[in-house]
């Protein structure tokens, strides 16, 4: 009822935020912002006002507004601004929490009195585990009567004092927390309460540092298992298949890839120890040893497979998928217990001899794996720091069973398999358009058939390892010389949109290669499911973009 009365009346709910002030609503807590701007979210956002108002101090910011006529007038309003719009809502936030961000300003203004009150202390639970240390959490309170149309309920800054105290989130003192209604509503008040995030309070790092570091280990597979987690959580979030409060829950089948992946250069390749002794790699079948004739990269996720390779590539992943629950998530426990940290079961597959892609649903055939979502939020946020922690104790414990090799051998055995820029297939891609029609540099709009171009990575290959079809684009050598390592900023590549779906739509869509792009960008951007358009990917690479801007500190580019 409350959401399509904002969509109803949504024009006059719009001009009525927009006729105050970000500072003249906030003023009571603005003093407490920290000088340092960060990643802010605006919880109801309405209008944009405040969203806009925040990146306009330098934040970037996140604005989820649910009724989609306001979000959309909230939309235009902040086109000019480094905001990204989601149609979420509390209690769950459920495509945010895809998003693994952790916030340092998250603002719930004018939204608490519409939240019955048994959805309240989870929603203050979540809102919680969204903050980022030492972040803080602003929530306006409305007190007096409702209007007859959208449904209010009664609020109070004690109830949310307690939930405070059962988070160890901290109360922030404001000189006067009471305020008059500044539309000159007689009957209306407005209370405000803040409370900051003294420590992310997860103990997931503490956690990683111990099975890193301490843990027992009778081979690789445990720091194997962990890496195959961080490099999916950081490169592949969109394959995540259910997330709840505890558990991010993920396609076995992509798990035993990864997995497959990461040892194939290790074995098959450089032929390392990865166990004390002479013995076998439970894994390690005949189907793997046959996958020595290929790269990894011939069957990384989004690929196409012939009906040749198709079913030894599935052999693998079932028999490596197999011996992860029963080695590695199995014996990998909770610090002090016998408790497993990773849960997963497998499911009957029947393997055929016929072509395959390696997509999101066919990885899920073969089961699903779990694991806890805090230390999914930490693989993905902190993971150009805990995968070289990983790598180093991977290589120490490798040369204390084979002394003969030294570090650097084995940690060229570690690189990732697609530490190899590959724009090959775009350049192909490029030059049949020019012979058919003009193409465009997607920074500059300058015509490419009357300069030298490049294929560009959208999102540098230096910080983020990634040759997806929707991730190379055509550009000016100059530009492309200008941008370097650089991450376009929000507001170019919002200007490059149109240029870069024609790309796509001329280039791809239509062609053998469409497939593969959805597929690709299915894993690789976290919120675009099954939503295949243009249009989506587009999206799902703004909020890929603020990800690597915040995980990463990448500087940005303003354009040529």
């Amino acid at each position: 009822m409350t959401i399509s009365s904002y969509n109803k009346h949504a024009q006059q709910f719009f001009s009525q935020y927009q006729s105050l002030a970000f500072e003249q609503v906030h003023r009571d807590w603005l003093p407490h912002l920290h000088k340092n701007t960060g990643l802010a979210l605006d919880v109801g956002a309405g209008s944009g006002r405040d969203a806009q108002a925040l990146a306009e101090r330098g934040w970037n910011v996140v604005a989820v507004e649910p009724a989609s006529e306001l979000r959309q007038l909230g939309q235009a309003a902040t086109a000019h601004c480094d905001v990204q719009w989601l149609g979420d809502a509390l209690p769950d936030l459920s495509d945010i929490r895809k998003l693994s961000y952790r916030f340092d300003l998250i603002l719930v203004s004018a939204v608490w009195m519409h939240l019955p009150p048994s959805a309240r202390e989870r929603a203050f639970r979540i809102l919680t585990e969204l903050l980022a240390p030492s972040g803080m959490l602003v929530i306006t309170l409305r007190h007096g009567p409702g209007d007859g149309e959208r449904q209010f309920y009664e609020v109070s800054k004690a109830e949310l004092d307690a939930f405070a105290r059962q988070r160890a989130v901290m109360p922030v003192p404001l000189p006067d927390t009471h305020r008059a209604d500044e539309l000159k509503r007689a009957e209306i008040w407005w209370e405000t309460v803040v409370y900051r995030l003294p420590d992310d309070g997860t103990g997931a790092l503490p956690t990683l540092r111990h099975i890193i570091i301490n843990d027992n280990k009778s081979s690789t597979y445990k720091l194997g298992l962990l890496r195959t987690l961080v490099r999916m959580a950081d490169s592949a979030p969109g394959l995540v298949l259910n997330r709840s409060d505890d558990w991010v829950e993920l396609p076995l089948g992509a798990v035993g890839l990864f997995w497959i992946m990461l040892y194939h250069p290790l074995v098959l390749k450089h032929r390392l120890r990865q166990a004390p002794g002479s013995r076998g790699l439970g894994f390690a079948g005949e189907d793997f040893y046959r996958l020595g004739k290929l790269s990894p990269l011939d069957f990384r996720v989004g690929l196409s497979l012939s009906a040749e390779y198709a079913p030894v590539v599935m052999r693998a992943i079932k028999l490596a998928a197999s011996n992860i629950l029963k080695n590695p998530a199995h014996f990998t426990t909770w610090p002090g217990t016998n408790q497993p940290v990773f849960e997963g079961g497998a499911q009957r597959l029947s393997i055929r001899n016929e072509p395959v892609r390696l997509d999101k649903e066919t990885l899920a055939r073969f089961g699903r794996f779990r694991v806890p979502a805090m230390l999914w939020d930490t693989f993905s946020r902190y993971a150009c720091w805990v995968e070289p922690a990983i790598v180093n104790e991977w290589v120490s414990l490798m040369g204390s069973w084979e002394a003969r090799y030294s570090t650097e051998t084995y940690h060229h055995a570690l690189q990732w398999v697609e530490g190899r820029r590959d724009t090959s297939i775009v350049r192909k891609l490029v030059e049949q358009q020019l012979a058919a029609r003009p193409v465009a540099c997607v920074w500059t709009a300058k015509d490419l058939s009357r300069a030298k171009y490049e294929i560009d990575h959208c999102f540098p290959w230096s910080r983020w390892n990634n040759n997806d079809l929707w991730n190379l684009l055509p550009a000016s050598q100059r530009a492309n010389a200008a941008k370097s390592e650089k991450l376009p900023a929000d507001a170019l590549l919002k200007q490059a949109r149109p240029r870069v779906i024609e790309w796509w739509q001329h280039a791809i869509m239509n062609t053998e290669r469409e497939e593969q792009f959805f597929s690709e960008a299915e894993a690789a951007l976290p919120l675009l499911g099954q939503c295949r358009t243009a249009d989506a990917v587009f999206e799902g690479m703004l909020q890929q973009r603020l990800r690597l801007k915040m995980n990463l500190q990448l500087a940005e580019w303003l354009g040529a």
